[in-house]
């Protein structure tokens, strides 16, 4: 009687887990993965529903939500035995290491001491009103410092999440529908709002803004950016698939252009249907700082794809097609409320520049150490001068840098932005490397300029809703970065592009 042959596995999966298979491992290990990706999707659906989540409360719902789910995935990869799919590694750990220094300097920033060399005046200036020692921090209100850290928190863990479940390409591809499902929804939302008053969403009281689509967000500004990369995301998809079915110069040009035509009517026409929505959606909130940044945005994206353009008349033709004549069309039919902010009220704001000389003025003050993170409502008042209006507050710059300077100091501030530049700069060098999976880095670094110059006027990235969107989108395309000589990627190569 012969003796049984033992069982052979792939090369594949013996590298992927580092042994043999045993039992349904690898079915739960991709149930896992599909259930975790299905909760953060949700999750990123509901943040916008209460006012962009520009909200105590659901600052911390999201901060219950977001790293609960992330501390649960990363103790499924202990049971599992399995490593990060998209781990560290070198090229990782200069903006990992970035961040994690900016997170030890804000906790530092809000730590109370008896006798702190580097506290904020106002404490000194509290003990000697109250004629009592009183403890003393970096910052001037240390509640409001752990708020924004609790926040920032949060929007890491979207950003890791996304990273570690988007490695596999069908994945990144489903996040990206999903955003611009998301999006398309809550444009409607808006659309459908401003023409009959009666609608509102429950729970939800959005006032009328003159006709102005603000959907549930809590201003239109902002509404604008987060249509902005729903825009951007779906404008990816649909040159994908124009970019393939553009084919090759051999074909002949009416056999290209009923391809077109084909896809146009079939595999794009839901994609151009949730685009046409949310473009809609974006120019009727009127907004100059939010349709400029996402024209902006879209243009980064068209210059990605100049390469490939280049290479072929007919792929220039796909790419200008979908990317200017329906932007362009859309303006001329429904551009109305934006042209109309533009003549009332021009590009620049006085009262706004007044601001950013005030917080320049402010970040002088304590150039090194800052005033603590997330302290700029507070921090504000005691700079105002008669170059602004005695009437309102601003519980904001408009400005997230120069806030995020003010708030934590030159250097701190310096390396959380290159924290998050390194990142966008992984994906931009990929994305123009790579001949698959460049879709989701390509969106990923037009949704980082989009709201990179957005924030120079505004502080749409400081609403919740705006932030883990894009944390998600740049977290996919941080995954679709990676190196590929895995063979796991081998076996997925044909699902994106």
């Amino acid at each position: 009687m012969s003796r049984p042959q033992p069982r052979c596995h792939s090369p594949g999966w013996m590298d992927r887990f580092g042994g043999p298979a045993r039992g349904r491992a690898p079915r739960t290990g991709e149930a896992t993965e599909r259930v975790t990706l299905g909760l953060l999707i949700a999750g990123l659906a509901a943040v916008p529903y209460w006012y962009g989540s520009n909200d105590l409360v659901a600052w911390g719902v999201n901060a219950v939500v977001f790293p609960g789910l992330m501390v649960s995935y990363e103790v499924s990869l202990v049971v599992r035995g399995k490593g990060h799919p998209t781990p560290l590694g070198d090229r990782l750990l200069v903006p990992a290491g970035l961040f994690l220094a900016v997170l030890l300097w804000i906790w530092f920033q809000a730590v109370a001491w008896r006798h702190m060399p580097l506290a904020s005046p106002i404490w000194g200036m509290a003990g000697r009103t109250l004629a009592r020692p009183v403890a003393q921090s970096i910052t001037v209100n240390r509640d409001l410092t752990n708020l924004a850290l609790v926040r920032l928190v949060t929007a890491a863990s979207v950003l890791w999440l996304a990273a570690q479940l988007c490695r596999e390409a069908r994945r990144a591809l489903t996040l990206l529908r999903a955003i611009v499902v998301i999006v398309c929804a809550y444009a409607a939302y808006g659309l459908v709002a401003i023409s009959l008053s009666s609608v509102r969403l429950p729970g939800l009281a959005i006032p009328f803004d003159g006709g102005l689509v603000s959907s549930t967000f809590v201003n239109r500004n902002t509404f604008a950016t987060y249509a902005g990369l729903g825009l951007i995301a779906a404008s990816g998809l649909i040159l994908r698939i124009y970019r393939r079915a553009a084919g090759g110069e051999g074909d002949g040009w009416r056999l290209r252009l009923s391809s077109l035509v084909d896809v146009t009517g079939s595999r794009a026409a839901a994609p151009l249907a949730g685009a046409f929505v949310i473009l809609v959606a974006l120019l009727l909130t009127g907004s100059r700082g939010g349709v400029i940044a996402t024209g902006v945005g879209l243009l980064a994206l068209a210059l990605q794809t100049r390469r490939e353009a280049e290479r072929s008349r007919w792929r220039r033709f796909a790419v200008v097609v979908p990317v200017v004549l329906l932007p362009a069309a859309c303006l001329v039919a429904f551009g109305g409320s934006f042209v109309d902010s533009l003549e009332q009220r021009g590009i620049a704001d006085p009262n706004r520049l007044a601001v950013y000389l005030l917080t320049i003025r402010s970040i002088l003050d304590a150039p090194l150490t800052g005033h603590g993170y997330g302290t700029f409502a507070d921090v504000f008042p005691l700079y105002r001068d008669r170059t602004l209006s005695v009437q309102g507050t601003w519980a904001e710059a408009h400005n997230t840098y120069l806030e995020m300077f003010q708030g934590l100091g030159l250097v701190f501030g310096a390396m959380l932005v290159a924290a998050v530049v390194l990142l966008v700069l992984r994906c931009l060098i990929r994305g123009s490397r790579q001949r698959e999976h460049v879709t989701v880095p390509r969106v990923a670094v037009a949704a980082a300029v989009l709201v990179g110059v957005h924030a120079l006027v505004d502080f749409s990235l400081q609403i919740q809703a705006v932030t883990l969107t894009f944390m998600a989108l740049l977290g996919a395309g941080m995954a679709q970065s990676r190196d590929r000589n895995h063979p796991s990627d081998q076996q997925n190569g044909a699902a994106a592009g």
